[in-house]
Parts: structure tokens; C-alpha cells; sequence
């Protein structure tokens, strides 16, 4: 039977609560949120937490998606569930419905947090690679204030952030840039299971020609989740089948796979060099308005798309 090793429960009721009570309790406190990460965890005592602070009462705070200026914001208390289900996110991001259909199951995806997600710090996490093509910006907050931290800075390695011990994160912001096309592609053992390597990727065009990109790599072992020398070479190429094949080939050399269970070291670094040219062209696609992407309006969260209707 896996018991976790005793701990202090408090629960939140504001922000400040929350950031006061990680303050008091000292830097063995953890935030709690959805708990699909660390609780299975300290079941087996691979984390061992003083104490938790459950922050799910700071929905109306911390759970909103909206459109701000010319950003798009994703409260760090959404679940994947909302992110799914979000009409703005997908119109702007369709990114944000890729992932997230591929993200676990539906219990899951109905508790699990999107700020959760990036604070476990994961090595195999999607949101992640999302965030990191989108090149985010998360806005943290502890006693003396804000501050905001690209996501491609906020890992430092795995389980590893830079979030101070008495931090909150409160949101994820995106620019909203017209010209724009995105895509995440990942392969998975099973339905659910954490990918044996995924890629995400953003591009805006200026006609035929590559402006500006992000490509963010998983479970491949990619430094900040991110391909930044596969994106300065693409930058200012002509969006073209040969050019992504060269951005692909560059993002799979310079990460650094481990054989596991999931696969051999080639196998995972042929994956990033293939799944970087797939999300790449969709994105593309999307760019050109040559690919018809939805809203994922229907409410059902968690619901998977139809039998057939995924591209093969």
C-alpha cells in the first residue's frame, strides 16, 4: 500500500494567503493544485513535503483564459480541460487543442493544472514544448512582487524551476502576432501515456518566407525544452517541405535522448528530426490558412475527437 510520509495541510484563500502560508511554512512546503503529479509521487516517497498549500480555491483568481491587449492569457489554476475547451486559446493557438487532446485522460485533463503541469518540471511534459515554441512568459509572485520569466528560462532541470520556495505562479502570457500558424505532433506508446518524444512548433510568414518560429521539444532531452539552433537557421528560409526537413535534422543533433523503456537513443532522435518537420508543416498549413483547425467548442471536456478525424 503507497502511503505518503506525514504532512501539514493548509488551504488557501487568496494569492497573498498562499504566497504568506509557502513563506511560514519554509522551503519543504509544496503548492498543491490538480495533484496528478505529486501525489502519486509522495505515495512512493520520491517527494517527501513538509507541508502542502491546496490553492483550488483561487480559481476566480488564477483560472481565467482570456485575451488581453495583444496577449493571450492563460491563468496558471486553468485546468487542461479549460485549455481544451477554449474557443480564444484555440483560435489563436490551435497548439493548445494538439496538445492537450493528446494529454493524459479525461480525469486527468478535468483536474490536472496547466501551472501544475510546468512547475513538476517533467522532463516528458507537453505543455512544456507548447509553451516553450509559443515563447511564454510566465508571471510569478512572492513577497517582494512580481516578476515574469520566459518559460525556455524557467526549468533549470528536471523536478528543477526557478520559482523561489515562498513563489506562486499566477499566469502564462503569449504574444498574439497576425501571420501565425502552430502544431504539436507526438508519439506515444499508448493512449494518455507520456510521449516517447513530441514537438511543438509556431510560424508567422511573410509570404512564402519563414519570419519568425518556435520549436519546442519533450522527452528528448532538449535544453529548456527548446530547438533555438533549429529555429535561427529557419528563420528568413522559404516555408518549404526541404526547409523543415533542415530545422528537423538540427533540432534532433543537438538534443540529448535517454534509452528508457519508451526506446533507443536513435529511435527518440529520429522521432525530434521527424515530429519537428510534421508540426513545422501543419503549422505552416495553418500559417497559410490551408488547414481548417476547430475551437473545440463543445464543452465535453476531455471528450477525444471522432474515430478517423486526427490526421493519420
Amino acid at each position: 500500500m503507497q502511503v505518503p510520509a506525514p504532512f501539514t495541510y493548509e488551504r488557501a484563500t487568496s494569492v497573498e494567503h498562499a504566497i504568506a502560508l509557502l513563506g511560514r511554512l519554509g522551503p519543504e512546503a509544496r503548492v498543491v493544485a490538480g495533484g496528478h503529479s505529486l501525489i502519486p509521487m509522495m505515495k512512493l516517497r520520491l517527494a517527501r513535503p513538509d507541508a502542502l498549500v491546496d490553492i483550488n480555491d483561487l480559481g476566480a483568481e488564477l483560472a481565467q483564459i482570456r485575451v488581453e491587449g495583444d496577449e493571450l492569457v492563460v491563468g496558471a489554476l486553468a485546468r487542461h480541460a479549460d485549455l481544451l475547451a477554449s474557443a480564444v486559446a484555440g483560435e489563436h493557438f490551435p497548439i493548445f487543442h494538439d496538445a492537450e487532446r493528446v494529454i493524459a485522460d479525461p480525469v486527468v485533463r478535468n483536474f490536472g493544472t496547466v501551472g501544475g503541469s510546468l512547475c513538476q518540471a517533467d522532463p516528458a511534459e507537453d505543455l512544456a514544448a507548447v509553451f516553450a515554441a509559443l515563447d511564454a512568459v510566465a508571471v510569478l509572485r512572492g513577497p517582494a512582487g512580481s516578476r515574469q520569466v520566459r518559460v525556455r528560462e524557467l526549468h533549470v532541470g528536471p523536478y528543477e524551476t526557478v520559482l523561489a520556495p515562498d513563489e506562486l505562479m499566477l499566469e502564462l502570457r503569449v504574444a498574439i502576432r497576425p501571420g501565425g500558424g502552430s502544431a504539436y505532433e507526438k508519439v506515444e506508446r499508448r493512449v494518455g501515456d507520456y510521449p516517447v518524444a513530441a514537438a511543438g512548433a509556431a510560424v508567422w510568414l511573410d509570404g512564402d518566407t519563414v519570419r519568425e518560429v518556435g520549436i519546442g521539444l519533450t522527452a528528448v532531452g532538449a535544453e529548456h525544452f527548446a530547438a533555438p539552433e533549429a529555429e535561427a537557421a529557419l528563420r528568413g528560409q522559404p516555408a518549404t517541405d526541404e526547409s523543415f526537413q533542415a530545422a528537423g535534422r538540427l533540432a534532433a543533433e543537438h538534443c540529448n535522448p535517454s534509452a528508457d523503456q519508451r526506446g533507443p537513443v536513435d529511435y527518440k532522435r529520429h522521432l525530434a528530426a521527424e515530429l519537428t518537420t510534421r508540426a513545422l508543416r501543419r503549422a505552416a498549413a495553418r500559417a497559410r490558412g490551408l488547414e481548417q483547425t476547430d475551437a473545440w467548442t463543445s464543452g465535453r471536456h476531455g471528450e477525444p475527437k471522432p474515430f478517423g478525424a486526427e490526421e493519420a
